[in-house]
């Protein structure tokens, strides 16, 4: 998928009203979930924004629940009542647990696409060898990961590029961690730039990476999509990819 280096998390947003600023702000990429419970926030956040539908890239999550092979039809009905949607763009696996069967979860995700629900499908939180089980089912559209200067993942960075598909980074600010790193804030500060600037610009320096930060206020929305165009120099992202590395925030 061909998707912006910078999309929203909308995890823990409960307002249309900013789904609809950072859509007049400039963003494409809308990223929500079943377990977020914010399906119906995004929606009507869409609703009200003066953009065409199909200029617009939205996904979902089908959570554990949703994964079972005669779950999975009536759970994806459910996320586009919410959402007030014909069809998604993108909709993933959220996690390989609970329900979720390869042999039969993923056949009945490719169903729905085939029924134009979906337009892609993507997995997330998946390892190296669960992405290789999934690709005997369906075509892997985008794979979504905790991804940032504090935790990262080599090897599923190395699968995205050997099979060609976007690895979607989430916390790209290691839940606020970064602004407390040396090493960020003295790339910041000699680049007159914020943590968050550098950490997604940081995250966005890797092909075929992009991410999706939450944020709430215009001013944090706009400096967000502003991050991507920062271009660090190799010395700093080396610098960056040298931080001792942290467990992850979101473990299985």
């Amino acid at each position: 998928m061909d998707l912006p280096p910078v999309g929203l998390g909308t995890m823990g947003i409960d307002d249309e009203r900013v789904v609809r600023t950072a859509i007049d702000a400039g963003y494409r990429h809308l990223d929500t979930a079943q377990i977020y419970d914010n399906e119906a926030v995004v929606g009507a956040g869409i609703d009200a924004a003066a953009v065409d539908r199909s200029d617009l890239l939205v996904a979902t999550k089908l959570w554990v629940d949703s994964l079972g092979p005669s779950a999975v039809r009536p759970g994806t009905a459910a996320s586009l009542d919410r959402l007030g949607l014909d069809a998604v763009d993108l909709l993933y696996v959220h996690r390989p647990r609970g329900d979720y069967d390869p042999e039969e979860t993923l056949p009945a995700i490719e169903a729905v696409r085939e029924d134009g629900l979906a337009r892609h499908v993507g997995v997330s939180n998946f390892e190296p060898e669960q992405l290789a089980a999934a690709r005997e089912y369906v075509d892997i559209a985008a794979h979504q990961v905790e991804f940032h200067p504090l935790y990262w993942r080599e090897d599923l960075l190395a699968d995205a590029r050997a099979n060609g598909y976007p690895l979607v980074a989430y916390s790209p600010l290691a839940g606020g961690r970064v602004f407390d790193e040396p090493v960020i804030r003295d790339i910041a500060e000699r680049r007159d730039a914020s943590p968050a600037a550098v950490s997604i610009a940081w995250v966005t320096s890797y092909e075929p990476v992009v991410t999706i930060p939450k944020a709430s206020s215009r001013a944090h929305l706009e400096a967000n999509l502003a991050a991507a165009e920062l271009e660090l120099a190799d010395a700093e992202i080396e610098r960056i990819e040298g931080i001792d590395r942290e467990e992850e925030l979101f473990p299985e």
